[in-house]
């Protein structure tokens, strides 16, 4: 029986995707959370979820970073992004870094649908409003080396950066993860050597290369 998990913190749209999803396959179980956090902490708990429809800006999220974290700590999760940011070079950011497919806010219930179908049947979906934009967007080889980067951390060493960008100590790290801290010390050696990079700082500068600006706060 396949499974999804709806991440976005707008009711309203989550209750459009949900009903998407009930009409596209039958029998589909649907999860639903509000937050990044509560994301990775569903796909803990059910690591067996096939498909998560992700939010770019939802809490905790502000690009690709969530994307980043869900291809590193569980890659067998299919991610489609979801976005009022439809410019092909985020479209075709999201794609390098992972995603599944790219599902625009605006679209319309069929191509909910449609999405839903053609992931959960292992095949790449765009809207056919995008496809030959995105197909003329070139790959950015800053962001090709990037994806590779981060996806040859383990899980463990992507959290450690995650929260080394957020700014906390060894101590607190340890504390949060409940590992010792000589462990956490080796986690960083490894990262740094994986980034390319000499420190804490530069290794918070790389993943936040994958925030993105959000054009419903924008004036």
């Amino acid at each position: 029986m396949p499974s999804l998990l709806i991440a976005d913190d707008h009711p309203l749209f989550r209750a459009a995707l949900r009903g998407a999803a009930a009409d596209a396959v039958a029998d589909l179980q649907v999860r639903e959370a509000d937050s990044l956090e509560s994301v990775l902490a569903a796909l803990e708990r059910e690591p067996d979820i096939d498909l998560v429809l992700l939010d770019l800006h939802m809490p905790g999220n502000h690009g690709l970073a969530g994307l980043a974290a869900i291809r590193a700590q569980h890659p067998g999760v299919a991610v489609v992004v979801v976005s009022a940011n439809d410019d092909p070079r985020v479209v075709r950011r999201a794609l390098d870094h992972g995603a599944a497919g790219f599902l625009p806010k605006s679209s319309g219930f069929e191509e909910l649908r449609d999405a839903i179908r053609t992931v959960l049947a292992c095949e790449q979906w765009l809207p056919a409003t995008l496809r030959s934009s995105v197909a003329r967007s070139q790959s950015s080889a800053q962001d090709a080396d990037l994806a590779a980067r981060l996806a040859s951390l383990s899980p463990q060493q992507f959290r450690v950066l995650v929260l080394v960008a957020e700014g906390l100590l060894n101590k607190q790290i340890a504390d949060r993860l409940d590992v010792q801290e000589r462990t956490v010390k080796a986690h960083l050696t490894a990262i740094f050597d994986r980034l390319g990079v000499r420190n804490r700082t530069q290794a918070g500068v790389v993943l936040r290369e994958l925030e993105l600006s959000d054009p419903a706060r924008q004036i």
